[in-house]
């Protein structure tokens, strides 16, 4: 199961009340935009979350895979010609209270992936019609949606009123959050898994950088981030370093990084008399495999803090 976040603005009532998203397969000059060709990946049973004006409104499920169809009559304009385009049907299910984007950007601020973020750091949607969303912040907006419209009983309640008790019976949403961050989960708690296991022979079982061999204080470190990753980059055991749990906290913030010889760079924000802290040695050379290399230099590009 893959996740999305469809951008819909005035539309979304129109293609709520025919239980779909559509898109154009390309614009009148022939350009093909990203966030419309992305629907011809969406497959039965992914997860959408509704973007529209500020607010995740609804979640819903696709019913089938994506197909190739006509625009509605009901979606068309006034004399507009008849288009092919991407169609997906999805069950809908409607928040009672939306997630204001806005309030919880500090939250969702640092999963957003690099490229094709659905959100501005403003924390403002980008143009565009259907984005992907990475398992963590899938994981993330569930939790929120959860937080605000699932009711929760009091432990130190004793009666609960009728309505209380029929509206937790029949929320929809009930099922759909536990059923889909259950599956997010594991399909995360999976990925890691053999993600570590592959990556542990590249390395000898020990840190890169310091030698610690103790499993236990071992992290399998990824060089560009799940969220950033495809499905083949986050299983890549070359996409990732053996590291302690220091290093590895140094790492996946950015105040360390490996350049494509192997080189170690120290973030400026570590002041250099405190690097026998840490175990670090500048521009100290550790040896690498050659397919790490792509995935270093995305790392020191785009995590890397210079200053």
């Amino acid at each position: 199961m893959n996740s999305f976040i469809v951008m819909q603005g005035r539309t979304y009532q129109e293609e709520k009340d025919l239980g779909i998203i559509w898109s154009f397969q390309q614009d009148k000059g022939g350009n093909v935009q990203h966030s419309w060709r992305r629907l011809a990946e969406m497959k039965k049973g992914d997860l959408v979350f509704h973007y529209v004006k500020g607010n995740i409104i609804a979640v819903s499920i696709a019913k089938e895979d994506c197909k190739v169809a006509s625009k509605p009559d009901a979606l068309q304009s006034h004399n507009e010609r008849k288009s092919e385009g991407y169609l997906v049907n999805l069950e809908y299910h409607e928040l009672d209270r939306a997630v204001n984007v806005r309030d919880k950007f500090e939250e969702i601020l640092p999963l957003l992936p690099v490229k094709y973020s659905p959100f501005q750091d403003d924390a403002n949607g980008n143009q565009g019609y259907l984005y992907p969303c990475n398992e963590e912040l899938a994981i993330k907006l569930l939790e929120l949606i959860g937080e605000l419209n699932i009711y929760q009983v009091d432990k130190e309640q004793l009666e609960l009123s009728i309505d209380d008790v029929r509206r937790t019976e029949h929320n929809t949403l009930i099922p759909v959050i536990a059923e889909t961050e259950s599956e997010i989960k594991t399909k995360i708690r999976l990925g890691q898994q053999k993600f570590r296991k592959d990556l542990m022979p590249l390395w000898e079982g020990k840190c890169a950088l310091c030698g610690i061999n103790l499993p236990e204080l071992l992290r399998a470190s990824h060089s560009k981030p799940w969220k950033d990753s495809t499905n083949a980059e986050r299983l890549n055991p070359y996409n990732g370093v053996l590291l302690c749990c220091n290093h590895d906290a140094l790492y996946d913030r950015g105040l360390i990084a490996l350049d494509g010889q192997g080189r170690l760079h120290v973030s400026s924000v570590i002041r250099e008399e405190d690097y026998p802290l840490y175990g670090l040695v500048s521009m100290a050379k550790i040896q690498i495999h050659s397919e790490n290399k792509v995935f270093f230099k995305w790392h020191k590009k785009n995590i890397f803090k210079i200053n």
